[in-house]
């Protein structure tokens, strides 16, 4: 008799630690991490383009060394940089990588500029085709960072809800991921002048 009692707590305990979130928010923190690896490789595919778009433009633009070095520099950065799952908790870190890659979304639009400046560059296919890949992964990266943060959303909303949020506090303490921000004064539209 006591070891039916005694099965009987044990399965009211594991039907009722089913409904507390446990697995749910384990799937959700792993979807963030899968999110952001998925941000990391679009800016990988980036920074593998740009060997490529700069040796084309050296071809045509020899003399805008200045131009070239910083996206150069940019990329070297970039590459520096590493923001893995474990720091995505980090405010300080995530910003960081932010401010990298601001650095070097700067540098392509000056070598764009550059670029605009020569016809003969403009017309080469090579040129174009590597134009048109930077600005699919540019739009890529977009995506990704809107992936990444509803992944984040759906997480924090999770550690954060009755019952996973008393789950999350006497199993698992889990802290809230931090979304991707925009760039500062991301929110005013770029000058552009010819």
């Amino acid at each position: 008799m006591k070891y039916l009692i005694y099965f009987l707590v044990s399965m009211t305990l594991v039907l009722n630690l089913s409904g507390c979130g446990y697995n749910q928010i384990q799937k959700n923190e792993e979807a963030v991490i899968a999110a952001w690896a998925d941000v990391e490789a679009t800016y990988q595919r980036r920074a593998d383009l740009i060997p490529n778009l700069v040796a084309t433009v050296k071809a045509y633009a020899a003399h805008e060394r200045e131009t070239l070095q910083a996206v150069t520099d940019a990329r070297a950065r970039v590459g520096q940089v590493k923001l893995g799952a474990a720091q995505l908790n980090d405010p300080q870190a995530l910003a960081g990588f932010q401010q990298a890659q601001a650095r070097m979304s700067g540098a392509l639009s000056r070598l764009l500029v550059v670029a605009e400046r020569y016809p003969d560059l403009k017309a080469n296919q090579n040129f174009m085709d590597l134009q048109h890949q930077l600005e699919g992964t540019e739009n890529r990266i977009n995506v990704a960072r809107q992936r990444y943060n509803r992944a984040v959303q759906v997480f924090n909303s999770s550690i954060r809800t009755f019952p996973n949020n008393l789950t999350n506090k006497y199993l698992l303490q889990l802290e809230r991921k931090t979304p991707f921000q925009a760039d500062a004064g991301a929110a005013q539209a770029p000058e552009v002048s010819f």
